[in-house]
C-alpha cells in the first residue's frame, strides 16, 4: 500500500504498525512526534496504531528541553515560574553550522534558546541534531513558530512540539506576509487562546501596539515581545515610545524580539526597561558570530544596570561639571 511521508509518497506493506514503520525509517519512535491525517497520535500507541493505505504522516523531531540550574542574582527575572538570570534569549538558525551554533550561545550567557519544529529527514535519520551540541539538561528549549502565516498551522506546529518533547513554554509568531514578517495580529489573537486553553504558557510576538499587547496579557499570556524592527532587518529600536508604554502597564515580562543589528540596539531596549532581549540574525550573520554573541550579553547586561542606575536628566543647555565659583 502507499501512504505519504513529509509529503513524499511511501510504499509499505500492509498491517504495519506505526511503531515498526517508524523503526524501518532507522528512527527511534520516543525521539519523534507523528501528525496522522491532521490528528496528533500519543506515542503510547504508535505500537497498536496500524497504517492504511492513503494515510498522511508528518514526522517531525524536535530537541529536548530543559531548565538548567540558575545561579540566582540580585537582578534574576521570572517567567512562567522559573528563574533566569541571563536576560539574553538567542535563536539558533542561521549559523553555517550546529558547532558555530553551539560556541554563539556559550559566548551570549543564553539560559534560553528558540528552536524550530521540522520534519525529520527520513531519507537520512542520522543526521546530526542541535541536542548533540547544547545540552538540554543545561539550556531551556523554547519552540517556535517560525514560518507559520496562519493560526492553524501555528497550532499544529505547537501540538506536535509538546508531543515530541513536552513543552509547554513555546513562543508563537504568525506572520502577515513574506516581505515585513510583520505579526498577523488577528490571527495570533486565535492561536494565543487556543494555546492558551490547551495549557501552553505562551510567550508571544507581536506589533508594537500597547493595545493589542494588553488583549495578549489579558488573554494569559506569559509574555509580551513586539518587534523593535522586522525580522532580520537589524533597524534597531524603531518605536521607543509605544515599547515603553507597553512595558508601563504590563504585569508579565516584556521583551524585545526581533529587528536588533548590534549591541547599541540591545542595550537601548534594556535601558527602556524591558525584562530582555531575544535576537537571532544579529548574531548570526555578524562577521564574527561568537564576537558579536559577547557583545550582545555585554550590552544587556549594561543596557540592564543603566536602567537601574536611572540616567540623568535631558537638559536644553549646558550644565559644566566643575563649578565656577573660584575660577583663576
Amino acid at each position: 500500500m502507499q501512504i505519504t511521508v513529509n509529503g513524499e509518497p511511501k510504499k509499505m506493506d500492509a498491517d504495519t504498525s506505526l511503531k515498526t514503520f517508524l523503526e524501518g525509517l532507522g528512527l527511534d519512535p520516543t525521539k519523534v512526534a507523528v501528525e496522522r491525517n491532521l490528528e496528533i497520535v500519543p506515542k503510547s500507541t504508535f505500537e497498536s496504531v496500524a497504517l492504511a493505505e492513503g494515510d498522511q504522516l508528518e514526522i517531525v523531531h524536535f530537541i529536548g528541553g530543559g531548565h538548567n540550574a540558575v545561579t540566582h542574582t540580585d537582578d534574576s527575572w521570572t517567567l512562567a515560574g522559573e528563574t533566569y538570570s541571563s536576560r539574553l534569549i538567542v535563536g539558533t538558525g542561521k549559523y553555517k553550522d550546529f558547532e558555530e551554533t553551539a560556541k554563539a550561545v556559550e559566548a551570549s550567557g543564553a539560559e534560553i534558546v528558540t528552536v524550530a519544529v521540522r520534519r525529520v529527514n527520513v531519507s537520512d535519520p542520522n543526521q546530526p541534531m542541535l541536542v548533540d551540541y547544547l545540552d538540554p539538561k543545561k539550556i531551556t528549549y523554547l519552540p517556535n513558530t517560525a514560518g507559520c502565516f496562519d493560526a492553524q498551522s501555528a497550532l499544529r506546529t505547537l501540538r506536535l512540539a509538546r508531543e515530541a518533547g513536552g513543552w509547554d513554554l513555546v513562543k508563537l509568531e504568525v506572520l502577515g506576509d513574506q516581505k515585513t514578517l510583520y505579526p498577523n495580529m488577528q490571527e495570533t489573537f486565535v492561536a494565543a487562546e487556543e494555546l492558551i486553553k490547551e495549557g501552553f504558557k505562551v510567550m508571544v510576538y507581536c506589533s508594537d501596539d500597547p493595545i493589542a499587547a494588553k488583549k495578549l496579557e489579558d488573554m494569559g499570556c506569559v509574555a509580551i515581545m513586539p518587534l523593535g524592527a522586522p525580522i532580520g532587518s537589524g533597524l534597531g529600536i524603531q518605536n521607543p515610545v509605544q515599547i515603553r508604554l507597553m512595558i508601563e502597564q504590563a504585569k508579565v515580562p516584556v521583551l524585545v524580539d526581533a529587528g536588533v543589528g548590534t549591541a547599541s540596539d540591545a542595550a537601548v531596549a534594556m535601558e527602556l526597561g524591558c525584562d530582555g532581549v531575544l535576537m537571532n540574525t544579529a548574531i548570526a550573520e555578524a562577521k564574527d558570530p561568537i564576537r558579536m554573541a559577547r557583545a550582545m550579553k555585554l550590552a544587556v547586561e549594561s543596557g540592564r544596570l543603566a536602567y537601574q542606575a536611572g540616567r540623568m536628566p535631558k537638559k536644553r543647555y549646558a550644565d559644566p561639571s566643575s563649578p565656577l565659583s573660584g575660577l583663576i
